[in-house]
């Protein structure tokens, strides 16, 4: 299919563009350290990569053709990030996180298919589900302050360039960073002599991994993962759409978005999605002022994706190479807004203060009981906690 930048056309083509750059460049970075977090080498997380921006690229082009709406989708970053923070204490291999991702596959899938499941999911307490989110996004919203002290040259410009940009060029403040991350990366491996590339990969390429089915990594990784992707990508990017007046086909989106996440696992990527905050780029005024088009610009963001997706190989390498942790300061930068969102969201409330602060603290301490992380952990003793004090303060009413 051919976009030709036709009058009326050129603002969607553009707001699309700028919608994939921006979603790509500000997240790849968690999306690698997550799936490295979990046992993967530089070269199963390039494939991950890979896999994860063609699949979603190539569905964002069909949902969007199909409902002539711009319909824009992603790779879960919150989902990166809590499995970043299962760092040293995650041990059940690569192929058991693989298997894992399958599983979240077939229950984005089963959720198209069964809408009770999503209503199951919306029960989840806001403050709950937000508090279990800030837990996870923690260890990497620290990685920042880490990479500066360990390696505080490097980091200071990064900081700088995307402090100065956050207050005059807000979107490209991240894009901005990372362009940054790259030049003081480049700089180091200059002076450097290259060490440390060695036989790295720069071209892109899919590697197969055979998944293995662990259940302390289906508990520990699939059903907290799961619930991160509905809880704050699918759920929100509805709300998104919905605000700019538009319908999500919810049954096809989360087919294809299912049947996406099936096809990458086996390749490392771990989730495919609803874009929440990028999606207001493609649906919103800046694609235009006919709505009837605004679906143009997710063809254009699907096609830039599938452009972007050749960088997979050569940004996983720069990433293993980079001083003090500087990529992952950077994905922790991208963070640092969902993670304030998270934090007020789950606090805002009196009554639900407690459970949420049990939540937080059980899914940010990295603890693992059973093999099974702390994100599932503080989901349960944070659901067990709010509905003993519920019980206890509807009884204490009726007193």
């Amino acid at each position: 299919m051919t976009i030709t930048a036709q009058p009326g056309l050129q603002q969607p083509i553009v707001a699309g563009i700028v919608t994939a750059l921006v979603g790509f460049t500000s997240s790849f970075a968690v999306v690698t350290a997550g799936l490295r977090a979990v046992g993967a080498t530089a070269e199963q997380a390039a494939s991950g990569l890979l896999a994860l921006t063609v699949v979603f690229g190539l569905g964002i082009i069909v949902l969007s053709v199909r409902t002539r709406a711009p319909i824009t989708l992603a790779w879960s970053t919150p989902g990166a990030a809590m499995l970043v923070s299962m760092g040293a204490s995650y041990d059940a291999g690569w192929r058991a996180a693989v298997g894992a991702f399958l599983v979240v596959g077939v229950l984005i899938l089963v959720t198209g298919l069964v809408p009770a499941l999503g209503d199951l999911i919306s029960r989840i307490p806001t403050p709950i589900a937000q508090a279990m989110l800030a837990g996870v996004l923690l260890t990497l919203c620290l990685a920042p302050m880490h990479s500066l002290v360990a390696a505080p040259a490097p980091a200071i410009p990064v900081l700088a360039v995307w402090l100065l940009a956050t207050r005059w060029l807000t979107r490209w403040a991240l894009p901005l960073a990372l362009a940054t991350a790259l030049v003081v990366i480049g700089i180091h491996l200059a002076v450097d002599g290259g060490n440390g590339l060695g036989s790295a990969t720069w071209f892109p390429a899919l590697s197969v991994t055979a998944p293995s089915f662990d259940a302390a990594a289906i508990i520990g990784i699939a059903v907290p993962l799961f619930i991160v992707t509905m809880a704050s990508q699918n759920i929100p990017g509805v709300a998104v759409l919905s605000s700019f007046g538009y319908v999500t086909p919810w049954r096809a989106a989360m087919s294809v978005t299912g049947v996406g996440t099936l096809v990458a696992a086996p390749f490392g990527g771990h989730a495919i999605n609803l874009a929440a905050l990028s999606a207001a780029l493609a649906a919103g005024d800046e694609a235009g002022p006919d709505r009837g088009r605004r679906w143009v610009a997710g063809v254009s963001a699907g096609i830039t994706y599938l452009a972007l997706a050749g960088l997979s190989g050569v940004l996983v390498t720069i990433a293993a190479v980079a001083p003090g942790g500087l990529v992952e300061a950077v994905a922790g930068l991208a963070l640092l807004g969902t993670f304030a969102s998270a934090i007020v969201g789950a606090f805002t409330a009196v009554e639900t203060r407690v459970p949420a602060a049990l939540t937080f603290v059980a899914a940010a301490s990295g603890v693992t009981f059973f093999g099974i992380g702390g994100a599932f952990w503080g989901l349960v003793i944070g659901l067990v906690a709010y509905g003993v004090l519920r019980a206890g303060n509807r009884r204490s009413t009726v007193t």
